[in-house]
């Protein structure tokens, strides 16, 4: 006779075939990563997008991007001709981006943060390697983050010191290359030929960048960056916006969850958040999954489905609902 499968069998058994691989997951959001870092950096030398501040010409696309001011001043254009190509050429391109931008944040959050910001990508590697040197994510956590792998070695301290030192340094020089001709900063950095003024602005923004990588990566994350708190507040203003559902009927698993070490899910998040908690809580969530990611993985290894998912629309409507009104019963 057939053995009867256990419950935890079954519940594994119910995933749908062809839903998303967690891990697979994480792999596609590390090819977006890097290949949109790439573009940071790379964009001016290729005249992708910079404004040169010594021809006061912006570049997009390879190519000269005028607003027809100067074919005013030389009277080959009239007035009205110039005011139709600054709203053609400016304002309109201009709000078609920010409402684009906004339209996903307003349906996936900060999408933008978790899957290609630069900034959160070396957020991201130098968790690691602080993990790695201390055993915690930011040296401002009190304890230590229980994650698995090998233990807090005190010999990656100077790995960690020399990566926020050496981004700092590709924060500044790829910033001073969108304002002013690549050609003549990289050159002169190789010839040793920079004026003071780009000196000056390379020896300052590079500390100030090594400085913020290495102490408050965080907190300009959740506090000082207009792009993901645009993002977040979209967010925040959309009941039916991408959400981390918590199946908290199940909650009684989390306590097995990853053991020793604690909940997986919490000590995944790179924004020192608790993915279960209800939305208002989770302002900042980049959605980068890596909650998932874990709870999956753990999950499995007791041969049970996750307890966190993503839900959109609908559905997402009524993890919101049921947030509150699980918040009002709390209060009574």
């Amino acid at each position: 006779m057939p053995s009867k499968s256990s419950p935890a069998a079954s519940r594994l058994s119910q995933v749908k075939p062809g839903k998303f691989s967690p891990a697979r997951l994480q792999q596609w959001r590390l090819a977006t990563q890097i290949g949109f870092f790439a573009l940071f950096v790379l964009a001016p030398s290729l005249d992708l997008l910079r404004f040169d501040l010594t021809e006061t010409q912006l570049w997009f696309l390879g190519q000269r991007w005028s607003l027809g001011i100067d074919a005013l001043a030389n009277g080959q254009i009239s007035a009205t001709d110039a005011a139709l190509q600054i709203v053609l050429r400016a304002f309109v391109p201009g709000l078609l981006v920010v409402a684009v931008f906004l339209g996903v944040a307003y349906r996936y959050g900060r999408l933008y943060c978790g899957w290609l910001c630069p900034h959160f990508s070396m957020v991201e590697m130098l968790n690691k390697l602080l993990h790695r040197a201390c055993g915690k994510l930011s040296i401002w956590d009190k304890s230590p983050t229980l994650k698995a792998g090998p233990a807090p070695n005190s010999g990656w301290w100077p790995l960690f010191g020399l990566s926020c030192a050496l981004m700092g340094f590709v924060w500044a020089i790829t910033l001073l290359t969108y304002l002013l001709p690549p050609a003549v900063i990289w050159g002169g950095l190789v010839d040793g030929t920079l004026t003071p003024n780009q000196t000056r602005f390379l020896l300052i923004a590079s500390t100030v960048f090594t400085l913020e990588f290495a102490f408050a990566r965080h907190l300009f994350c959740r506090f000082g960056c207009a792009v993901g708190l645009f993002q977040s507040l979209a967010w925040m203003a959309n009941p039916k916006g991408m959400v981390v559902a918590f199946a908290r009927e199940r909650a009684r698993e989390c306590k097995t969850c990853d053991a020793p070490r604690g909940s997986a899910c919490d000590n995944a998040c790179p924004m020192r958040l608790n993915p279960r908690n209800i939305k208002r809580m989770m302002f900042s969530c980049v959605q980068c999954g890596q909650c998932l990611t874990a709870c999956d993985t753990t999950q499995q290894a007791q041969q049970r489905t996750p307890t966190l998912e993503w839900q959109v629309g609908v559905e997402a409507l009524r993890e919101t609902l049921r947030q509150r009104k699980r918040e009002q019963e709390d209060q009574r």
